[in-house]
């Protein structure tokens, strides 16, 4: 009955050791290994009379003009009776995957660049997509969907997302690979997302524990250096990217005045130190009543102004003392014992902080 007891309690400790576990492949990146960001000008024809219009925008009607004359339709002696509004300038963007060979495909999202309201059921002609040395690594074409619902009628309309972006699924083709060839890399460097010198050390460990003594070591914060020497690159990484670390973040509370959240780590402490929070509030109400002549009589309607005035404290809200090494849970429930909203534990977590008492980092957005 004992084991039976024992087991259970150590089934019951697993889930919770397991959550604070992470693999190296979620927290880091191998450097060089990343898309690269592609963009591109081009037009979006077949909308239903939702595109640019001509005449406001100029840069439309010379595109639209020269695609004619690329497809050997001469319009230079008529483009002044070019009215129609079925055609949009847009922005292309995309991002290239690593590794991306000739032929792949890739997703790409559009933009309307002139006064077009609506890309809903429009397609995009072939647009080249340019890297930033200039080159060609892929074109784009296709039908845009942009999920949006547009409705107006005479005197009100409802728009539900933006119909002046949408996206094009798979509708990018590679043509020129970014040359990267990781086989034969000897050294590769991993890249924390959120630099910590032990989250670095402890990633290096767990790495030599399988890989052999020396093989990591953490050259900063961010970065985890890995001498492969005649290993098997893709072999090694495939073996070191699922292995479990606990990460470790700096106590840091993070503050959003314009909306009112506060995200606080788990290492948070404050030291003692007491607070104490009450506004006084003041309500005038105004309430005039209005006094009425008898009938047949000479008088005259008079309005009589009352005026009620009410003074609140807030008394019912004490001092609290917060002990030395308070925790994030115990921070939070002795706040909210005093009935404080968010609005007004951000004006005290900043005061607690000036005082001295809050052992972490305060960041106010």
């Amino acid at each position: 009955m004992r084991w039976c007891l024992l087991l259970a309690m150590l089934l019951c400790m697993l889930p919770g050791a397991a959550l604070a576990q992470v693999r190296i492949k979620d927290i880091t990146d191998v450097e060089g290994v990343r898309p690269n960001p592609l963009v591109g000008y081009g037009l979006v024809v077949g909308l239903n009379g939702t595109g640019d219009q001509l005449n406001n925008a100029v840069f439309t009607r010379q595109s639209l003009i020269g695609m004619l004359g690329r497809l050997g339709v001469s319009v230079t002696n008529l483009s002044s009776q070019l009215q129609t509004k079925d055609v949009a300038a847009v922005m292309v963007t995309a991002s290239l995957p690593a590794f991306a060979r000739e032929g792949d495909h890739f997703d790409v999202a559009v933009s309307a660049l002139g006064d077009a309201t609506n890309l809903s059921g429009g397609t995009l002609l072939v647009t080249p997509l340019l890297g930033a040395d200039g080159q060609v690594y892929g074109v784009a074409q296709g039908p845009v969907a942009t999920g949006a619902i547009a409705a107006h009628g005479a005197a009100q309309s409802v728009t539900q997302g933006v119909p002046t972006s949408g996206r094009i699924a798979n509708g990018a083709i590679v043509e020129r690979q970014v040359p990267f060839r990781l086989s034969t890399e000897h050294t590769l460097t991993l890249s924390l997302r959120n630099p910590d010198l032990t989250t670095a050390e402890r990633i290096a460990a767990a790495i030599d524990g399988v890989l052999g003594r020396g093989v990591a070591h953490a050259s900063d914060p961010r970065s985890v250096t890995l001498a492969l020497g005649g290993r098997n690159v893709v072999a090694s990484l495939a073996r070191i990217e699922d292995l479990p670390v606990v990460p470790d973040n700096p106590a840091t509370v993070v503050i959003d005045e314009a909306t009112g959240t506060i995200v606080m780590g788990a290492n948070v402490r404050i030291s003692e130190v007491a607070i104490a929070q009450g506004n006084l509030t003041i309500r005038v109400t105004e309430t005039p009543q209005a006094s009425q002549p008898g009938p047949f009589s000479n008088g005259r309607t008079v309005v009589t102004p009352r005026t009620n005035i009410q003074i609140s404290t807030q008394s019912g809200h004490r001092l609290a003392l917060l002990k030395s090494t308070v925790t994030l849970q115990q921070l939070v429930s002795g706040l909210n014992s005093l009935g404080i909203g968010p609005r007004d534990m951000i004006t005290i977590l900043q005061n607690i902080k000036a005082a001295g008492a809050l052992q972490a980092k305060l960041r106010v957005r």
